[in-house]
């Protein structure tokens, strides 16, 4: 089936092992990155398991791409070397005696001995691939490791063997990318160096990625889609800007509570070293940054960050100020109300006391300007 016209993953699954029931019922984006978010326990790897075949529910039904990979009620389940799928662990787990160019090429070899059918065969990958060894250079030169190829693993840092491990999934040409906490093992500054490789995966390949974190600064940075567990069972699940900024949902409440906005830039404004970007919507003005005009920017804005004013401030030294509309309002921790507005199109959280809240006379439906303080650009 054409991608284009299958845009879904249904994945549906009831599993118990012990005290630990897993009950999913998910339909999920068919391309970008679903980052499923979670603490430690709430059963984000066990529904990746059951993805992958690693692990096979009592109930369980999942389709991808058309093709039904388990569907319980009729004794359909492909074992996991018959799914066409790449799976990267905490772990690299790349074969110690083998070069960086010899453990993609094990992946290759598994790719001749059983290739995929001629309508699956390149599907996946955008028009910079040009279809087998084109492929394979184009993954390589994406994750920066064509200076790597010759060496052992030994002499790799850890995030350059997480790199090879992303390639070695990929150079099996999946119909889906999963993705268990490849960054957990990494310290901070590693994990900055990869994370603008899996952005520029996400821009520059047509496959879809399941990436299970528990880090909020991996979701803002990653995901289109974001899917919230807790103790087995799906909390939420829906686009990140709009799940991220909903009242009801617990990430809203947290001190790093953000909204995530993508932007273009359009202007840069030399003499103040300032960047303008437009969103649908408005435009805000950022420290400059060293890009082409035209270039998409995915920008975070804390809750702690925005204040509220009910007329456009005469004086301030904030340069962004904006009109917005309160779409809701809630009680948080410690004198502290949540609002939650729009912006254009784009949905904003701000963080203030309640006592402003009552000041203000906040009410839904309340038309009033934000001004934002600082913002951070993610990729």
């Amino acid at each position: 089936m054409n991608r284009k016209l299958n845009k879904f993953i249904t994945a549906r699954f009831k599993l118990n092992y012990g005290d630990f029931e897993l009950s999913i019922n998910l339909r999920l984006p068919n391309s970008g990155i679903s980052v499923l978010y979670g603490h430690s326990g709430s059963g984000k790897t066990t529904l990746l398991r059951c993805i992958a075949g690693l692990q096979q529910a009592q109930e369980g039904y999942l389709e991808i791409n058309g093709s039904v990979w388990q569907d319980s009620d009729v004794g359909v389940f492909l074992p996991t070397h018959k799914r066409s799928l790449g799976y990267v662990f905490q772990d690299a787990n790349l074969f110690s005696h083998l070069t960086v160019r010899e453990n993609l090429n094990f992946g290759l070899k598994r790719i001749k001995a059983n290739p995929p059918p001629p309508s699956k065969r390149g599907a996946f990958f955008s028009p910079l691939g040009k279809g087998g060894g084109g492929d394979f250079n184009h993954i390589v030169n994406l994750l920066g490791i064509e200076h790597l190829m010759n060496r052992m693993p030994e002499r790799l840092s850890g995030g350059e063997k997480q790199r090879v491990a992303i390639a070695r999934a990929l150079v099996l040409n999946p119909e889906i990318l999963l993705m268990d906490e490849p960054l957990a093992s990494l310290d901070s500054k590693r994990k900055q160096e990869i994370l603008p490789f899996l952005t520029r995966l996400n821009q520059e390949l047509n496959i879809p990625v399941l990436y299970v974190t528990h880090s909020q600064q991996e979701v803002a940075q990653l995901a289109d889609y974001l899917v919230l567990m807790e103790a087995g069972k799906v909390q939420a699940a829906g686009k990140l800007s709009e799940t991220l900024s909903r009242l009801d949902l617990p990430l809203s409440q947290e001190r790093d509570a953000s909204s995530v906005w993508n932007a273009m830039v359009v202007e840069h404004e030399t003499e103040f070293h300032l960047t303008r970007v437009a969103f649908e919507g408005g435009s805000l003005s950022l420290p400059a940054i060293e890009t082409k005009l035209g270039t998409p920017l995915r920008v975070q804005i804390h809750a702690r960050d925005v204040s509220i004013v009910l007329e456009t401030p005469r004086a301030t030294s904030i340069l962004n100020v904006l009109p917005a509309i309160i779409v809701g309002i809630s009680d948080g921790e410690n004198g502290q109300s949540i609002v939650r507005l729009e912006v254009g199109t784009q949905p904003l959280l701000a963080h203030i006391t309640r006592k402003s809240a009552l000041v203000l006379n906040l009410k839904i439906g309340k038309a009033v300007f934000v001004q934002i303080k600082s913002t951070s650009i993610l990729n």
